[in-house]
């Protein structure tokens, strides 16, 4: 499975035109396209980024949506005032314990490999991290996303609510240090932010 996330640093006060465009125009869309399986939103509501991620069976799904989306990334750019910032990704590792909910809330940490570490990490996160995030009070549901060629990665960790996210911070932290340390990777930059939209079709454990 494949994924395409779309980062706009935005301004705050159009946060809530932009979750009603991708509900409303972008998710009907591209839930329509051949090869998607799921659409989901992040906001920041202090900063003003916002996160959109679409899920594809295939690298040849992905890339055959690109033309048809490009308008669309530009319309949400207009109406939040930033620039689209797009990534492509595999989905390495996916579990869900249960669907989201309202309030449910995510914390994202982007990460850079060395040359031969992509799949040490997915290995690591997959024996020795996962279990440990699992145990965390509120868990939902937790992914792994990495660039092969850019020899970078993203993992998400989503809790039922911003609480058990804010309580789970130092724990958080513990565990992605020993993944950090042991898988040899530079942890670039690390987000909390609000599950607004989520709509997924997609195997519970990848």
């Amino acid at each position: 499975m494949f994924a395409r996330s779309t980062t706009i640093m935005g301004n705050p006060e159009a946060l809530d035109s932009g979750i009603a465009f991708v509900r409303d125009d972008v998710m009907p869309a591209i839930l329509e396209m051949d090869g998607c399986v799921g659409l989901s939103m992040l906001v920041d509501r202090e900063s003003g980024q916002c996160i959109v991620t679409s899920s594809w069976e295939s690298e040849e799904a992905m890339r055959a949506s690109d033309l048809n989306l490009r308008p669309m990334r530009e319309r949400g750019g207009e109406m939040l005032g930033g620039e689209p910032q797009v990534e492509e990704w595999e989905v390495a590792s996916m579990h869900r314990d249960h669907t989201t909910r309202e309030g449910s809330c995510c914390r994202v940490a982007w990460m850079r490999a060395n040359d031969n570490g992509v799949d040490r990490g997915i290995e690591i996160y997959r024996d020795s991290l996962l279990p440990r995030i699992e145990g965390m009070p509120g868990f939902c549901s937790a992914s792994l996303m990495v660039n092969r060629a850019l020899h970078r990665a993203c993992s998400t960790t989503t809790f039922d609510s911003r609480e058990a996210m804010e309580q789970s911070r130092d724990e958080g932290w513990a565990i992605r240090d020993a993944g950090v340390r042991e898988a040899g990777v530079d942890v670039l930059d690390v987000g909390e932010y609000e599950l607004c939209l989520a709509h997924l079709r997609v195997p519970e454990l990848v």
